[in-house]
Parts: C-alpha cells; sequence; structure tokens
C-alpha cells in the first residue's frame, strides 16, 4: 500500500470525524481553528503524493475546498462529511498498473 492511499485513509477518518455535529464542531472551534489548517497541509500532501503515484486526487482535492469553507457552520459540515466519503472511495481504488508494451523479439 502507498504512502499516498494511507494518507487518504488517515484523512479520510479524520474528515469524518470533523463530520460528526457536535463533536466536529467543537474540535474546529477550541483548536482556534488550527484543525482546518492542518486539515488542508494534509490535502495538500497526499494530493502532490498522488499525483506522483498516478493515483486519483479527488478526495483530497474536494478537502482542501473543505478546509477553506468549512468555518460555515452547516455547509462545513456537509463538506466534510462528503470529503470523508470520497477520501474514503479513493483510498480503497487500487492504483493502475503500469502498461509496458510487450517485447515484440
Amino acid at each position: 500500500m502507498s504512502i499516498s492511499r494511507v494518507l487518504k485513509w488517515i484523512s479520510g477518518i479524520l474528515e469524518l470525524g470533523l463530520a460528526l455535529p457536535i463533536i466536529g464542531g467543537s474540535i474546529v472551534i477550541f483548536s482556534g481553528y488550527s484543525a482546518l489548517g492542518f486539515m488542508f497541509v494534509l490535502h495538500l500532501v497526499t494530493v502532490i503524493l498522488s499525483v506522483r503515484n498516478q493515483e486519483p486526487a479527488y478526495g483530497s482535492l474536494f478537502g482542501i475546498v473543505t478546509s477553506l469553507l468549512a468555518w460555515i457552520p452547516v455547509v462545513g459540515w456537509l463538506l466534510h462529511l462528503i470529503a470523508g466519503i470520497l477520501c474514503i472511495i479513493t483510498a480503497i481504488k487500487k492504483s493502475p498498473r503500469y502498461n509496458y508494451p510487450p517485447n515484440q523479439f
């Protein structure tokens, strides 16, 4: 399993944790919104590694948007929920195999 897939699992679980209505909102507010900054960096690193490994990165890209807009109360809850689901879906997907042309000898 690649590091990017592990980071997708971690970010997906953390996003779903932040999607819990009272608990997630409390974590964001009591951390002084630094939890959103942490998630932004985590998603950014995951996107870079995913692109490098030629894996899907749409979950983490949506997570970056979520980190920027999640300070809005109800919108933040919905965005965290969607980002968490998308990150886990991309973590489940297998990375593409490299198809080299067959030898012609």
